[in-house]
């Protein structure tokens, strides 16, 4: 970092013209262009902002909008990864692939996986090495003196790029500078990743309003993600509104809901009751629509609500030999039953009941789910040293 940071050139030069670096221009025309992005992006972060205020789904906002963060700059990285792909290598899910091809390909895939695992623990848990590398790109922010914490943050990453710095470090530092200038009260992953496409101009009088625009952008996604999370919630409570008062029907939804993948063990223990009666309560909601099973599997299954159906596209199900093939034939399992509980006549829930509910147990679901990141973090590592080794043999 140099030791002084940009600044626009002094009026006693030509108070007409605004300098930034390797371009100079009239000051109009930077001021209308910056001005107008700024705008947009301070009103979208605003109001998602509100909108997350005490809302009860924040938790699983925060574990969605990081996958859509991750993916946005794996694209931006030229290490695309879908969505859904994406959550299923975070869950620790193998992966279905066309048995068609190559090695390479299948390579490829991998590292993609990787950098977008890389990428989420930037913002999510960032080891010893990375937190050192993201408070030297939080000390870069701070350094730039701009009143407006915006325009300070684009400047800041201008600068951070321009002199070699690299992208992950300042994107989870941008994440702690909203929350430290109090322009979100979650650390909601708003990085700007489309400013940084190869075909985005990198001079800072275009740069800016660019890097504006994105934040825009992402922060009005991110507030049509939250509504689009509340209404598949809220359609859900309806459908199991109807059921007698003791029920566990309306606590599984809300754990869906919260959580982006649970499974019949930890349904059960945030419910408080058997895993097969669990498991019996989301094959129900499987077969009435409301939830969705990912995993193809009879054992350690994983449920969603019914939105996370292209996940199951994803997932490939487990190997098993084919039956009848002589010895070493499987024995036959016992076929699941489903056994969905008995809706009973009740009273449906008032508004403010539908908000009130206890997420105490989420500290122990999102702790169980970045135990499964670092093992698959850890299995694509391997996988990729073989690749690299089959390669190198052809």
């Amino acid at each position: 970092m140099p030791d002084t940071p940009i600044r626009p050139r002094s009026t006693q030069v030509d108070p007409g013209l605004v300098s930034f670096p390797g371009v100079t221009i009239p000051w109009a025309a930077a001021e209308a262009s910056t001005s107008s992005a700024l705008a947009h992006a301070s009103a979208a972060i605003a109001r998602l902002d509100q909108a997350l205020q005490s809302h009860p789904l924040q938790t699983a906002f925060l574990y969605r909008a990081r996958l859509e963060a991750v993916r946005r700059q794996a694209a931006v990285d030229g290490q695309s990864i879908d969505a859904w792909h994406l959550a299923a290598v975070l869950e620790g899910l193998r992966l279905r692939m066309d048995s068609a091809l190559r090695i390479i390909d299948r390579g490829a895939i991998f590292e993609a996986a990787r950098h977008a695992l890389g990428l989420h623990q930037w913002l999510a848990f960032p080891d010893f090495d990375q937190e050192g590398e993201v408070q030297s790109a939080e000390k870069a922010l701070v350094a730039v003196p701009v009143s407006t914490p915006l325009l300070a943050a684009a400047t800041g990453m201008h600068t951070w790029l321009n002199h070699g710095g690299t992208r992950p470090p300042m994107r989870a530092a941008l994440v702690r500078y909203w929350i430290r200038h109090r322009l979100l009260r979650m650390p909601v992953p708003l990085t700007g990743a489309a400013a940084l496409r190869p075909d985005a101009p990198f001079e800072a009088a275009a740069w800016v309003p660019a890097f504006l625009m994105a934040l825009a952008e992402e922060a009005a996604d991110g507030l049509q993600l939250l509504f689009d999370m509340e209404r598949a919630w809220f359609a859900a409570r309806r459908a199991v509104a109807g059921r007698r008062r003791t029920s566990r029907a309306p606590a599984a939804i809300d754990i869906l809901a919260a959580a982006p993948l649970a499974s019949a063990s930890s349904l059960a223990a945030g419910l408080g009751m058997a895993v097969n009666n669990a498991t019996a309560l989301m094959d129900g909601f499987c077969a009435e629509g409301i939830a969705v099973e990912v995993t193809h599997r009879s054992k350690r299954r994983l449920f969603g609500l019914a939105g996370l159906a292209p996940l199951r596209a994803e997932v490939a199900p487990p190997r098993r030999p084919m039956p009848g093939r002589g010895r070493g034939r499987p024995p036959i399992l016992q076929i699941e039953v489903d056994q969905p509980p008995a809706p009973l006549p009740g009273r449906p829930l008032s508004p403010i009941e539908r908000r009130a509910f206890d997420y105490s147990e989420l500290e122990h679901w999102i702790a169980h789910a970045e135990q499964a990141i670092r093992q698959t973090r850890h299995v694509l590592d391997l996988t990729a040293r073989a690749v690299g080794i089959a390669d190198s043999g052809q």
